[in-house]
């Protein structure tokens, strides 16, 4: 089974992903002050946690079967 995504839902899942590792890598450094490292990684992990939904279901529903098997199943007109 292959899945197929589009280009912008790729650019979404890639970006929230992103946000969510940047996220927690700012909740583990220690150059930025306390307080201002943990608002913007909270932040971050939580727009990257909520958008895990979308971000599924994006991957899980563009599975798509095997092309040439598919069209061996169809039949021909």
């Amino acid at each position: 089974m292959k899945v197929v995504i589009p280009a912008p839902w790729l650019g979404f899942i890639i970006g929230t992903r992103a946000a969510l590792a940047f996220g927690v890598g700012l909740l583990l450094a220690d150059r930025i002050p306390r307080d201002r490292r943990r608002t913007l990684g909270l932040a971050l992990v939580a727009f990257g946690a909520v958008s895990t939904i979308p971000a599924a279901r994006a991957v899980f529903g563009h599975r798509v079967r095997d092309p040439e098997a598919h069209a061996a199943l169809t039949p021909a007109m």
